[in-house]
């Protein structure tokens, strides 16, 4: 299936900081930059970390699902089991403090998924997933 590519701008309070997770723990290449910004090749979709001061202007919460509590705003990926695992990896030998840790969720159902919540430097709330069959991304 080919998607469309998409755009996301995050705030971040720290490029330095953001470098080192995006670029360093997440592996992403980095695109264009200037002094208060930073493209980066989330796997095909650009992600741009924007450096803004002050507080932020939104109030996280959370959602339930599957008897865990995850962190709204969030964004992130459907991989692939092998990339899902490998990241996982790679996060935790980088001491990531996860929100909620690599875990299969919906087990035995049709939306069965490995997931795994943590946050940013900046407090950015991510998601990465993968789908048994990811063609069934939407099943009901």
């Amino acid at each position: 299936m080919t998607r469309p590519a998409f755009h996301l701008a995050i705030p971040v309070d720290d490029l330095a900081r953001a470098r080192a997770f995006y670029g360093g723990v997440l592996g992403l290449p980095e695109g264009r930059s200037t002094g208060h910004w930073v493209d980066w090749d989330l796997h095909g979709h650009q992600l741009v970390t924007h450096l803004v001061s002050g507080p932020r202007p939104d109030a996280p919460g959370h959602g339930t699902v599957d008897g865990h509590a995850v962190p709204v705003p969030h964004f992130g990926l459907v991989l692939g089991a092998d990339a899902f695992h490998a990241l996982a990896g790679r996060l935790t030998e980088a001491g990531t403090a996860f929100v909620i840790e690599p875990t299969l969720r919906f087990a035995g159902q049709p939306a069965e998924q490995w997931t795994m919540f943590l946050h940013d430097p900046a407090g950015n709330a991510l998601e990465f997933k993968a789908f048994r069959d990811e063609s069934r991304m939407f099943a009901r």
